[in-house]
């Protein structure tokens, strides 16, 4: 059973950062996309940031210039670095992973930016 644990989430003011960090256990075949989506307050799920098992990357508009995705392939994790935090950042970031034919998501980590 693949499981997937999260990490890095807080409460950081406006213009701070944060490093989540995903590490995907239960499973000895290659990951294929790895990324992040989150999900504020009354508000649908969306992508944050996507990467390839190649480390080909894809970034919401609003994450473009200030989250960076990357991944460590030998130790299944993928990690968002988030950078100019604004209050409207705040929410549930939630990892996932594409294994084969399947997704897997995690619990989710809360994110909260003050003004």
């Amino acid at each position: 059973q693949v499981q997937l644990v999260e990490s890095g989430g807080g409460l950081v003011q406006a213009g701070g950062s944060l490093r989540l960090s995903c590490v995907a256990s239960g499973t000895r075949v290659s990951i294929n996309d790895m990324g992040w989506y989150r999900q504020g307050p009354g508000k649908s799920r969306e992508l944050v940031a996507a990467i390839t098992s190649g480390g080909r990357t894809n970034y919401a508009e609003f994450a473009k210039g200030r989250f960076t995705i990357t991944r460590d392939n030998a130790k299944k994790s993928v990690f968002l670095q988030m950078n100019s935090l604004k209050p409207e950042d705040t929410g549930v970031y939630v990892c996932y992973v594409h294994i084969l034919y399947s997704d897997y998501w995690g619990q989710g980590t809360q994110v909260t930016v003050s003004s």
